[in-house]
């Protein structure tokens, strides 16, 4: 396996960020995923909870490797 690759055992997970970058802990903690299609799913049916929770940004993790972000929780950003 490369270091690109993970493995089958790694867990998708998203980073929950203020609008300066600091890591958020709220009500509703990111679990862990199975695969990337199910964490987008929770970020897409949780963000308005998120964003009233003073999330601002979020950052999709597979295991230690940042896939993409952060990603705006604001429609005008």
């Amino acid at each position: 396996m490369s270091a690109r690759d993970p493995g089958p055992s790694s867990s998708w997970r998203w980073r929950l960020e203020d609008s300066s970058g600091g890591e958020v802990s709220t009500a509703e903690e990111s679990p862990s995923f199975p695969s990337q299609s199910d964490a987008e799913s929770w970020v897409g049916e949780t963000w308005q909870d998120l964003a009233e929770q003073g999330v601002d940004a979020v950052r999709l993790f597979e295991g230690d490797r940042e896939v993409y972000g952060p990603m705006s929780l604001h429609a005008d950003r």
